[in-house]
């Protein structure tokens, strides 16, 4: 690089979604209710699951960490755009900008390899169920998520290097409303082909790979439950077609960015939105509708905490009429 690896700029001006005072409002009620019904919902998977011994099975402590990892990759830029919303204030700081693409590649990263031990759980269970409890282990399983983190902690503090070599001289205006390489790295005043290259080998390909790999997996479970007509089998195509939902609907605009990194500004924001809001409710809405077992599990939880209060006031009376 013919200029020095010293950043001038301090903060990032984040343009966000758009200009327009309504659409900015429209965003704001939109962006905020979909950012509370993911917390709400990926919540009650954890307690649900935690709560409920029969739900204490390898399948279901993957979704409880699917639903943390949810939650953190809708927290991680989501919070920060309702309020400058209503603030107005659209900066951020440089550390905080690369703080956010830490954040942002270590939850896309983990929950990546989360998904593919997901699917691989799916895939012992269906087609090789008579030693699924020996493949499936709970320490095979504190293993998967233990793997999934270091992974994605991993790819992120590449990321982070790569992003903190970069030398920023001038422009310092961000088209999203978080921070990211595919927009980052425009700015800097380097030949940005050499890096649209090296985000295309970290990021698309790597994503692409895993999710031909987790498109292969499903089609060969697929396949085995074709040939098994049954009850079982049936609740299996159900399971492994929500799995392939939220695995189409997370990779799918994460490959289209990193494959396509000097693509539309405008699709690469629609996209943006996708995989960090809208994605990470659909975890609470497949998994949770979908699935007898956890709607009887939270039906027994509700009607727990129901006892549980009507105790708790029945208790506060009777120390009212004591006094």
């Amino acid at each position: 690089m013919d200029v020095a690896n010293v950043s001038t700029v301090s903060e990032f001006v984040l343009l966000g979604l758009s200009n327009s005072w309504e659409l900015r409002m429209f965003s704001f009620i939109v962006f905020s209710m979909f950012y509370v019904a993911t917390m709400v919902g990926n919540s009650l998977i954890v307690i649900t699951v935690i709560a409920n011994s029969h739900l204490h099975s390898p399948m279901y402590f993957l979704l409880t960490n699917l639903s943390i990892i949810d939650m953190s990759l809708a927290s991680f830029a989501t919070p920060k755009m309702i309020t400058d919303y209503l603030t107005g204030h659209r900066t951020i700081s440089f550390d905080g900008c690369i703080t956010q693409i830490f954040f942002l590649h270590l939850f896309t990263g983990t929950e990546i390899i989360l998904l593919m031990a997901m699917s691989f759980d799916r895939y012992i269970a269906i087609c090789k169920p008579l030693h699924y409890t020996s493949i499936i282990s709970p320490r095979v399983c504190a293993a998967l998520v233990v793997a999934s983190w270091v992974v994605g902690v991993m790819h992120s503090m590449s990321q982070v290097i790569f992003a903190l070599t970069l030398p920023f001289c001038g422009p310092n205006e961000v088209d999203s409303f978080f921070c990211d390489l595919p927009v980052v790295f425009q700015l800097a005043c380097v030949d940005t082909y050499v890096l649209g290259l090296f985000m295309i080998s970290t990021s698309g390909i790597i994503a692409l790979s895993c999710f031909i790999l987790l498109f292969s997996s499903y089609v060969v479970v697929l396949v085995s439950i074709k040939h098994h007509a049954s009850r079982g089998s049936s609740k299996a195509l159900s399971t492994c077609t929500a799995h392939f939902i939220v695995v189409f609907m997370f990779f799918g605009p994460c490959i289209f960015i990193y494959m396509w990194p000097l693509s539309s500004f405008l699709v690469d924001k629609i996209l943006s939105v996708f995989y960090t809001i809208f994605t990470p409710i659909l975890n609470p809405v497949i998994y949770t509708l979908r699935n007898q077992e956890v709607k009887t599990a939270m039906r027994k939880l509700k009607k727990r905490i129901l006892k549980i209060s009507k105790i708790a006031i029945n208790l506060r009376n009777s120390l009212l009429l004591w006094e």
